[in-house]
């Protein structure tokens, strides 16, 4: 092997040592305790992170499930280890998307009178019903200053957005703000032109927050949405359905948001939204 393979190898395993070691790290894991979870000796793992030893295709793949990472990256420790990657990343427009289509479809319209959206890793908006629509167009100052698809992270973030009226913005915004970096900061290697726009939206308001409430503090039962607009009030909570063991990067990613009224007015409210 000539010296030039040789260094990209070298590259190679250290690229995946990198990533293999920031995933553990994310996930608050020991050497040890990824070894006892994952069947893989601690001292391989210490090598594999070091770049002494390169990791096979099943033992990235293996690593990965242990570590729960996302297919997204699960293709992109693949391909740092000198490998294909496997997970395929459907546009969910695409002909072979249309049983999902049709479920997804059915969920958000069956969600009525109830405000429901689909949405991405990212946050942006890929569908609602007609009642997320409203809400959107109502307790966002000026809906034409973003572009679609609308992104929640930037709709809060914005005074020309949703943040003048969710009054416990602090609250909703840490939720959202907080899995967007989840999501998108902890993978760099993963993140394209609009994540890295993303973030940096969103790095100033997340610095405003500062610290979270002492988890010593009593908590509620549910930590609402509360919308206000002139004399029109909202209080929501929110459940989140995912689709189960997908093997396709978009559909791991989707999610559908449903907000539920958390009071009787809030219930007549939005049964009478005009």
């Amino acid at each position: 092997m000539s010296g030039l393979a040789l260094d990209s190898v070298a590259t190679e395993q250290r690229g995946f040592g990198g990533l293999l070691r920031e995933w553990r790290t994310t996930r608050g894991l020991s050497q040890l305790s990824l070894s006892m979870r994952s069947g893989v000796s601690s001292r391989h793992l210490s090598y594999l992170e070091t770049g002494r030893a390169q990791p096979s295709r099943d033992m990235v793949l293996t690593l990965a499930q242990t570590l729960e990472v996302p297919l997204r990256d699960r293709n992109a420790l693949l391909q740092a280890a000198g490998f294909a990657a496997i997970y395929r990343e459907t546009p969910l427009q695409a002909q072979p998307m249309g049983p999902v289509r049709d479920a997804i479809n059915l969920l958000v319209r069956s969600t009525e009178p109830n405000p429901t959206f689909v949405v991405n890793r990212r946050y942006d908006v890929l569908d609602s019903n007609e009642t997320g629509r409203w809400l959107l167009a109502t307790f966002t100052e000026d809906l034409s200053a973003f572009t679609p698809p609308y992104n929640f992270g930037k709709l809060l973030a914005s005074a020309k957005g949703m943040r003048e009226h969710v009054e416990n913005w602090a609250d909703v915004g840490r939720k959202v703000f907080g899995r967007l970096k989840r999501e998108l900061g902890s993978a760099p290697q993963s993140r394209d032109a609009a994540d890295e726009e993303l973030l940096a939206t969103i790095a100033p308001v997340w610095d405003e927050l500062g610290a979270p409430p002492s988890p010593a503090e009593a908590l509620p039962l549910l930590v609402p949405v509360r919308l206000r607009r002139g004399s029109l009030g909202l209080r929501l909570f929110t459940t989140i359905a995912t689709l189960g063991t997908p093997l396709d990067v978009t559909l791991q990613e989707l999610r559908v948001e449903m907000l539920f009224p958390a009071d009787e007015d809030s219930k007549r409210a939005l049964l009478t939204r005009s």
